[in-house]
């Protein structure tokens, strides 16, 4: 007597295995940008996530065949993400081909999931057609194939520069971002092409490879790009506000004249740690962006953003609004209410009155005691999602590439990279990112 497998296997259960992957993959992506959560807040909705996918590895090969290969041709990105991630980590023989066989007719955005599914994969999982596709892929499979392949800290089968010299925009990026990850040095005349890309993407990734291969050169590039006020200055602000010591702060100070800087602008002066930067903070609490600039404040001087020193939020603000918002890094922040609380400007001025005397201008401050490399390693456990990556960079120019944070993967891999971390000699988190100021 044959007996249905859909029955022996209750069906709907591994539907619903699929649809809370599907779910969870969602919100375990947007943690990463949440101004209100630490890594042990994503690290217990983490677990959720890896036991939905768990079971569907479980199910066998009956389920993939039937449940996951066929939701390879979802457009939802989530959904996607999680069943390649499930599909190939399964080990089934036919797994790899069939992930490849949809990238050729895959929309930007199924590319995109595909992408991360394969950079999270264990390294065990991974196919072995992405060093293929650098030769034979078209220009969003090469970038592809670069990413993960950076991500897995695996080189290449092409030298990284025919990529930069070569590539169009997305790829550029891509192997940049590639070299740095493999601490592929590369020359300057390779990076000044890269750096006077009008491509964000390009230019940013140039700005960490150049800096990472030891080229002081790049220090005065950003501080040029700032100057010259010219579009996506997130990352070139960070870095400035990060290297140019007690200084930094006039450098970015002019450009809060111009609304369209002024929150790029307050969220890199949150990472310079100087008293200079959080009276900067200070004067623009009562702006639009007044909830950022007291964010910034608060990550310098330690004030907690509760009780008297916040306001209510405004009426116009909704759930859906919040809900709306997935901020990912500079240049894209969260709206007031959203984990980010508007200042009670008066209050806080008050607060600083009596708390400046305790605080040295020539000093670095992080949430109110002063910065050192165990401070720094600190707040990968403690600073909310949004702030570590920027630390994490931090701690990859100060190493010089020695220790690099992936903060978009698995918890659990980045809590035995953080311990790793710690367990260095603190000399190496020491030294000065700029060997001479910026000015």
């Amino acid at each position: 007597m044959h007996i249905r497998a859909d029955i022996i296997l209750n069906w709907s259960n591994y539907e619903e295995h699929l649809d809370e992957a599907a779910f969870f993959w969602g919100q375990w992506e947007r943690a990463f940008a949440a101004p209100d959560e630490v890594l042990h807040d994503v690290a217990e909705s983490e677990e959720r996530l890896l036991a939905r996918l768990d079971a569907l590895v479980l199910g066998g090969e009956y389920v993939a065949e039937r449940l996951l290969k066929p939701a390879l041709a979802s457009d939802e990105p989530e959904r996607l993400s999680a069943a390649v991630f499930a599909l190939l980590s399964g080990g089934w023989r036919w797994g790899p081909d069939a992930v490849l066989g949809i990238l050729g007719e895959a929309s930007p955005a199924m590319v995109n999931s595909i992408r991360r599914a394969l950079e999270l994969l264990d390294p065990r999982a991974l196919p072995a057609w992405p060093q293929s596709l650098l030769a034979e892929g078209t220009l969003p499979l090469r970038a592809l194939a670069l990413e993960v392949l950076g991500a897995h800290a695996i080189t290449p089968s092409i030298p990284l520069k025919e990529f930069v010299l070569n590539g169009e925009p997305s790829v550029a990026a891509a192997a940049l971002r590639a070299a740095a990850r493999l601490q592929v040095r590369l020359d300057w005349h390779v990076l000044q092409r890269a750096l006077s890309s009008p491509e964000p993407a390009v230019r940013d990734a140039a700005l960490v490879a150049g800096l990472l291969s030891g080229h002081r050169e790049t220090w005065t590039v950003c501080r040029l790009l700032v100057s010259a006020r010219g579009p996506d200055l997130g990352l070139p602000l960070l870095l400035l506000s990060l290297g140019a010591g007690p200084g930094g702060a006039s450098l970015l100070r002019s450009l809060l004249d111009e609304p369209r800087c002024r929150p790029d602008v307050l969220w890199a002066l949150g990472f310079s740690g100087y008293v200079s930067a959080a009276e900067t903070c200070l004067e623009h609490l009562d702006t639009e962006a007044g909830h950022l600039a007291a964010e910034a404040f608060s990550a310098i001087t330690g004030l907690v953003l509760a009780g008297r020193f916040v306001a209510e939020a405004p009426d116009a603000f909704t759930e859906d609004e919040e809900l709306n918002e997935e901020p990912s890094g500079p240049g894209q922040h969260p709206a007031p209410g959203n984990g980010m609380p508007l200042p009670n400007v008066n209050a806080i001025h008050a607060w600083w009155t009596d708390a400046r005397k305790q605080f040295d201008p020539a000093v670095r401050y992080l949430r109110g005691s002063p910065w050192t490399p165990a401070s720094l390693l600190q707040g990968l456990w403690t600073e909310p999602m949004r702030r570590r990556h920027a630390l994490a960079l931090e701690v990859t120019l100060r190493s010089q590439g020695i220790f690099q944070l992936r903060t978009r993967t698995f918890a659990r891999h980045q809590l035995a990279a953080m311990e790793a971390i710690r367990a260095a000699p603190p000399a190496l988190l020491s030294r000065p990112l700029a060997e001479r100021p910026i000015s």
